[in-house]
Parts: structure tokens; C-alpha cells; sequence
């Protein structure tokens, strides 16, 4: 059974342009971007309560998406969303809480990600969107860029014990530029305008390459594919090749080779303008705080905070390509 939400007091009348206009006018272009409904309905299903068996009412789910989608917009914490909820005009009316209505508080929050979880739903989730996505024509399928990146993890300290340790155990150690990180690597595919269409969420220690393959086996419709020189690999470059597929991925110097061919450079200077879309992700996803370093312990957590983040960075991206 839903939580109910009370019908609009005069006071949300009085208060309803208060908002900041900027702001409210962001939320609503996101509110009319999200297919809301469909997103919502494979985990309405996963609810089994009824008004007969007793207990709290569960929030709508569009509700919870929408604060989940608030949070990785705005990089806020569980705790911080709901004392957003509590305060911010333009969030109450973007979620859809009145001034009678009860915040959406942190604990429901954690249990509400944690059902996603506990119902493998953070593959669908996205899935959902990109087929959106693509329904709508906001996914080219022109190209498909490939490429990684680190996230940390805190590296925990010894307990008072002496013996045991508050270090993630999911996380494991990688090295890049000389430097030791801690902490697990998103990997994703984009299309030739940077809307990631598929990804693959794993430990630090892997080489990027590893999942190189699967996020390279969709079809593209120009039938190119491009990546930097960590995925340059004979064996690859032949595979897609044989496929018809171009391949863009930047050549480096093999053993015994002293400096890159004229071929080579050209090679690689053409493709990095094209390679270079497959970067703004993670530049927004850095700027927006949410991949300086992980939120949560373990890799299901950190795989859904990722897909969520995902999510809102292609829903955001679509206002400047539909602009």
C-alpha cells in the first residue's frame, strides 16, 4: 500500500511561486525528461503490502526515484536530502510533498536502495533508461567510445583491537602513473554525442581492457569504435576489423619501436577528436562530486550509486543535445 499524499492546503498555494524560478524551472525540464512511470513500474512489483497486512505505508516509487535523482544531481547525502526536502520549496514541489505531507527520511531512503539491490534491479534500472533513451532518438548509436575510470575508496585504519580493519573488503588495489589507488573502476560506453549506453562496475585491480570487449560488441551504426591506447590490443584491433569495424583506439609504441609512424600519428590525432567525447561523463560526474570518492562499503552498493549517477548525467545530457 502507497503513503497517500494529502490534498494541496491553501498554504501550497501561497507558497507555490516562492521557489527559485531558475531552479524550479531546471526540476521541471528534468520532471518532463524522465519517463517516471516505467522507470517506477518493475519495482512497484517487488512490493507485496497491502492495506489487509498492517505496517507503514510505502512511499510511491516515482517519489523515491525522483530523490534519488535530487541527490546525484546535487551530490547530497541521505541526511542532506532530507533536510533539503525539509527546507527547499523547488524539491518539495519537484518530488511532490506538500506542507502537510511527511519528508521522505533518510531511513527510507537506505531501505529503498537497499530493495533495488536485493532484486537485481540495478542492471534493469538502467537498461530502462537507455531503451528510452534510444525510443526517443537521444541515443545515435553513432560510434561507440569505451574508457574508465578509478574510484576511490577510504583506505580505513587499524581498530583498537590491533587486528581487524575498517577498510572496504570489496575494494582492491590498483596502480596508475606511478601512483597506488584503492578502490573500485567504473567502465563505460558512450555514443558518438557521450550518452553512455551500457557499463560495467568492478574492483580497481582489473585492467581497463578486461570489459573492453563486451562494451565493444554492440553493432554501431558507423561502424567505428574508439578507446585510448590502454586497449590497444593485436588480437582486438583484428577482431573488429573482421567485423567491419573501424578501429579508433590510440596506437602506442610496441617493444622495440623507437617513436610512433606518420601513419600512427595521424591515426591517433584523427581519433582523438572523436575519443574525446567519451571524457564528459566522467568530467561531470567528478565536478559533481560523486566520483571523487565512493559513498558506500561494497561493490553492489557502489555499482547502484554509479548506475544512479549514470542515469542523472544522461538525462542531464539530453537538455543540451535536445536544446
Amino acid at each position: 500500500m502507497e503513503r497517500k499524499t494529502q490534498a494541496p492546503m491553501l498554504m501550497d498555494a501561497v507558497i507555490h511561486d516562492l521557489g527559485d524560478p531558475k531552479m524550479m524551472a531546471k526540476l521541471g525540464q528534468l520532471d518532463r525528461a524522465v519517463p517516471w512511470a516505467k522507470l517506477a513500474a518493475p519495482i512497484q512489483a517487488t512490493y507485496g503490502n497491502t492495506s489487509d497486512a498492517g505496517g507503514r505505508p510505502n512511499v510511491p516509487v516515482e517519489m523515491m526515484l525522483k530523490v534519488m535523482m535530487l541527490q546525484k544531481w546535487f551530490n547530497l547525502s541521505d541526511t542532506t536530502a532530507e533536510g533539503m526536502l525539509r527546507d527547499r520549496i523547488s524539491f518539495r514541489g519537484f518530488v511532490g510533498i506538500g506542507l502537510g505531507d511527511e519528508v521522505i527520511d533518510e531511513t527510507s531512503l537506505v531501505r529503498f536502495r537497499g530493495r533495488l539491490r536485493q532484486h537485481g534491479l540495478t542492471a534493469a534500472l538502467f537498461d530502462a533508461v537507455a531503451t528510452h533513451l534510444k525510443e526517443a532518438g537521444l541515443i545515435v548509436n553513432e560510434g561507440t567510445l569505451v574508457d574508465a575510470t578509478i574510484i576511490e575508496a577510504p583506505r580505513g585504519q587499524t581498530r583498537d583491537d590491533g587486528v581487524t580493519h575498517t577498510k572496504d573488503p570489496g575494494a582492491t588495489f590498483t596502480k596508475k602513473n606511478g601512483r597506488t589507488y584503492h578502490g573500485y573502476k567504473a567502465h563505460i560506453a558512450t555514443d558518438g554525442n557521450g550518452m553512455i549506453t551500457d557499463y560495467r562496475f568492478d574492483t580497481a585491480a582489473p585492467h581497463d581492457s578486461k570489459h573492453a570487449d563486451d562494451l565493444m560488441a554492440a553493432e554501431p551504426n558507423d561502424g567505428s569504435v574508439f578507446a585510448d591506447s590502454a586497449y590497444m590490443d593485436a588480437k582486438r584491433k583484428a577482431a573488429l576489423e573482421q567485423r567491419g569495424i573501424f578501429c579508433g583506439i590510440i596506437q602506442r609504441r610496441v617493444r622495440g619501436q623507437a617513436d610512433l609512424t606518420k601513419e600512427q600519428k595521424a591515426h591517433n590525432q584523427l581519433c582523438s577528436k572523436f575519443r574525446a567525447f567519451v571524457e564528459h561523463p566522467f568530467a561531470w560526474m567528478k565536478r559533481s562530486g560523486s566520483l571523487r570518492r565512493t559513498r558506500y562499503r561494497g561493490l553492489a552498493r557502489n555499482a547502484l550509486d554509479f548506475v544512479l549517477t549514470a542515469i542523472t548525467y544522461n538525462f542531464r545530457r539530453t537538455f543540451s543535445l535536445s536544446a
